[in-house]
């Protein structure tokens, strides 16, 4: 096992306290957004076993049958197949939608033969595979996650009072539900933006007034008009408001599979993914949004947000979604409790997010060898401290704290 250096990314809606709060370090003053544990190639972990830090991509491609275990090679190649963030929202993120694993071979099939840079600002596949996420809440957490049911839109919208949303309303509630929802994103997303941008203000500010005034929908009114302050004049503020507004607690998760659209307004979470940068945006953001492309992508289904919670496996509690590439459970554990044996065919990264948790060599307890930077076999991981256990290695766990496991199915 090895303790992981990570990097923190400092994307602009990060929050400046959230992170450093967990991680016992002092504010920049600066948005600190992300932490990246994993091998994304993009900010990998960094891992020491004697010799000076080293890449853990490089670790694992040096050898990947001994790092992943030949079950994760056989099911994925020689790379670690997720990532594991820890996400700090103090503003809201770009309203988005990821591609099945078809859509993103093909895209990314097609924009290679067309010759489309890698980088470039309008490229939309970077790579070729899926990106499902999970996000477990660590502090209360707002997010949107997709469709409402076109009669519930309708009557958000309606209750705006912005004259310009009547035909919207109009559709929503007189089309079949699929076709309601693709026709009014397609026309709030292929309106022209000075068309729009005064529609947008009017609902924010009456979304404003409306949140102030209570009422059955005030939160969901006072979070859109949150998110209009943050992006005001743009097309997504009325994307967003077809969408389900989420407010999850410690604990409780969402998972977002391909198509479904989403954003993360605020909060501190645990988020695990598929090793993928595949983004196609509706709005809230500065960047290119396809619209053609994005409207192929979308599921246009509605229904609540399916909040996730743990389910009870021999003392670990996991969160089940239909992911091979990804697996998160998190273990809560007690003082005084016996140490918990935990062995894996498959690569694991572990967090600690509350207390401290003593990692040690050796399923049964016993001496084991030198473990990363631990000392005799042990490694201890503080909150927000994290390690690498490639596949096969036998821990036990002690201490006291809350740990977070993430791991492939295989």
């Amino acid at each position: 096992m090895d303790r992981l250096a990570n990097t923190v990314r400092p994307y602009a809606w990060g929050s400046t306290t959230a992170l450093p709060e967990l991680l016992g370090t002092a504010p920049t003053g600066e948005p600190q957004a992300e932490m990246w544990m994993g091998a994304h190639p993009g900010a990998p972990s960094r891992i020491d076993r004697g010799a000076g830090p080293v890449s853990l991509a490089e670790v694992i491609d040096a050898a990947p049958d001994t790092e992943l275990g030949a079950d994760t090679v056989r099911a994925f190649g020689p790379r670690l197949p997720f990532l594991l963030k820890l996400l700090a929202a103090g503003s809201p993120l770009s309203l988005q939608v990821h591609p099945d694993l078809a859509q993103a071979q093909e895209g990314f099939a097609d924009e290679e033969r067309r010759g489309v840079p890698i980088d470039a600002g309008h490229r939309n596949y970077k790579d070729a595979n899926h990106k499902p996420e999970l996000i477990v809440a660590l502090t209360p957490f707002d997010g949107l996650c997709g469709f409402r049911h076109p009669a519930q839109a309708a009557d958000l919208l309606a209750g705006l009072g912005v004259d310009e949303l009547k035909p919207y309303v109009d559709i929503l509630r007189a089309s079949p539900e699929e076709d309601a929802l693709r026709e009014v994103l397609t026309a709030v997303l292929g309106a022209e933006h000075h068309a729009i941008a005064g529609t947008v203000e009017r609902a924010a500010v009456a979304a404003d007034r409306l949140a102030a005034e209570g009422g059955p929908h005030a939160e969901d009114y006072a979070a859109y008009a949150g998110i209009a302050h943050h992006y005001p004049g743009d097309p997504g503020v009325l994307a967003a408001m077809l969408l389900n507004h989420v407010q999850l607690q410690p604990g409780e998760a969402l998972f977002l599979g391909a198509g479904i659209p989403h954003a993360y307004l605020s909060g501190l979470g645990v988020e695990l993914m598929a090793n993928s940068d595949n983004v196609l945006r509706c709005g809230l953001t500065p960047k290119h949004v396809d619209v053609p492309e994005l409207l192929r992508v979308v599921r246009f289904e509605a229904g609540d947000a399916g909040v996730l919670r743990p389910e009870a496996v021999d003392g670990e509690e996991v969160y089940e979604t239909p992911i091979d590439e990804f697996r998160l459970s998190r273990f809560a554990l007690a003082p005084g409790a016996a140490p918990r044996p935990l062995v894996s065919r498959t690569p694991q990264i572990l967090l600690c997010t509350a207390g401290t948790v003593r990692l040690r060599d050796g399923g049964d307890g016993g001496d084991g060898g030198a473990a990363g930077d631990g000392d005799g076999g042990e490694l201890a991981l503080a909150s927000g401290e994290s390690a690498f256990v490639p596949a096969g290695e036998r821990l036990t766990l002690a201490g006291e704290g809350t740990l977070f496991r993430a791991t492939v199915v295989a």
